[in-house]
């Protein structure tokens, strides 16, 4: 079962998936620092992980100075970009989905084509060793032996 943990600065667990795929999180940070992301693979088959961070802040009306000094519109502004920077991380994660999906679809139809090639061959053969067995077996020296 794969494994996918955060842990935070205090060495507090923030988040953990277990044995997901494509899977896509946020979450709010308890406190300011380095936060450690660890990905588990307990098999020994390869594991391709791809992941895209985006560490944000949005301003809220309470952590600015003062509603005279600053506009109201610069927080709108700060959350506009937040949102724009979420549509942007979700275009390249797809963006990636969309070539690991391709690159399995490719794969498969490659497989299929072997073995249907492999399947055509193996009939063709086995067609023609039935023809040339029938025709010993109705052959006029081997009729003639059994009678």
């Amino acid at each position: 079962m794969n494994l996918m943990q955060v842990t935070s600065p205090g060495g507090n667990t923030v988040h953990s998936l277990k044995g997901t795929s494509g899977e896509k999180f946020e979450f709010k940070a308890p406190q300011s620092g380095m936060f450690k992301f660890c990905f588990n693979n307990p098999y020994s088959t390869p594991e391709t992980v791809s992941f895209y961070i985006h560490v944000g802040h949005i301003p809220n009306e309470h952590d600015l100075a003062k509603d005279e000094h600053l506009d109201p519109i610069n927080v709108k502004i700060a959350e506009l970009r937040e949102a724009l920077e979420s549509v942007t991380a979700e275009q390249k994660y797809l963006k990636a989905r969309d070539a690991r999906h391709r690159h399995t679809n490719e794969s498969t139809r490659k497989r299929v084509i072997f073995y249907t090639i492999g399947e055509y061959t193996m009939l063709a053969l086995a067609s023609a060793l039935q023809v040339v067995y029938i025709r010993q077996l109705f052959s006029k020296s081997v009729g003639y032996n059994r009678v």
